[in-house]
């Protein structure tokens, strides 16, 4: 399976994925949306963990001290109707783009309901060609780039388009999860069930059995990639961007996520060259 192959299935099945309503693609209601605007607002790159507000804090900014008010700020691959809606009613000049219509669906829908003026553009994220160098003073890209074949890309595109002393605010999936046997994780009642099934990295592409990944492809799910923490956050420093923070977060009830973190989240800024 190529790339290319793997991306237009990936974008097939998140727009199967929105339109059966996925956690990850049902909107925020209007309560949330008007409590934003009076600055009670929090968003999540990943499960369940609010991204501090200090790492908002961004000298790139129009104005550092108005919050998020005129930050142009890019939300990639970031679920439909959830983060960009909160984030646009908080102030910011918000850009969404995703591979999945259905998912930027959900954000117009919210957009145009609250007049928020999100702007929506389909696309893959190794690819911001859409956008000029340094268009945006903050980058938002909670935890989707499992879904990538390759991070590389990812990371340099986003460091092109953010302006110097921008800041990137990313989530990814811990790549020691993928270790684990999926539906018998799913099924344990306890940690003595869990079984090492893969060898990392691993990719459902490549990882499964031939019968896994034909009946995986016949549920029209995704193609997912362990991705290691070297390509995860030495990737974000071999792009030129400076890490500043880093916590770890888990999907409440889930059994594995009591033995360890199942995801993390990242603040990295631009400098200035």
């Amino acid at each position: 399976m190529d790339a290319d192959w793997i991306k237009r299935q990936n974008r097939a099945a998140w727009d199967r994925e929105a339109a059966g309503g996925s956690p990850w693609s049902t909107p925020v209601g209007d309560e949330v949306l008007d409590a934003a605007r009076r600055g009670a607002w929090s968003v999540v790159l990943t499960y369940a963990k609010p991204v501090p507000r200090e790492w908002f804090a961004n000298p790139a900014a129009p104005d550092p001290s108005a919050g998020l008010a005129g930050t142009r700020l890019l939300c990639l691959a970031s679920g439909g109707g959830q983060q960009a809606p909160v984030l646009a009613a908080a102030g910011a000049e918000v850009t969404s783009f995703d591979a999945s219509a259905e998912q930027l669906a959900r954000d117009a829908e919210r957009s145009l309901a609250h007049d928020l003026g999100i702007r929506t553009v389909q696309g893959y994220m190794d690819d911001l060609g859409a956008f000029d160098d340094a268009s945006f003073d903050l980058c938002f890209h909670p935890v989707s780039n499992t879904f990538a074949p390759e991070l590389e890309p990812v990371w340099r595109e986003l460091r092109r388009v953010l302006r110097p002393g921008g800041v990137l605010l990313a989530g990814f999936m811990n790549p020691d999860l993928f270790l684990f046997d999926a539906a018998g994780e799913e099924a344990a009642t306890s940690p003595s069930e869990f079984r090492v099934a893969h060898r990392l990295p691993y990719s459902d592409a490549s990882g499964r059995s031939r019968a896994e990944l034909e009946a995986h492809l016949a549920a029209e799910g995704p193609i997912q990639h362990s991705h290691s923490l070297v390509d995860q956050l030495g990737g974000q420093l071999r792009a030129g961007l400076v890490l500043t923070d880093l916590y770890e977060d888990t999907e409440p009830g889930r059994l594995l996520g009591e033995f360890l973190p199942l995801c993390f989240s990242s603040r990295a800024v631009r400098g200035p060259a």
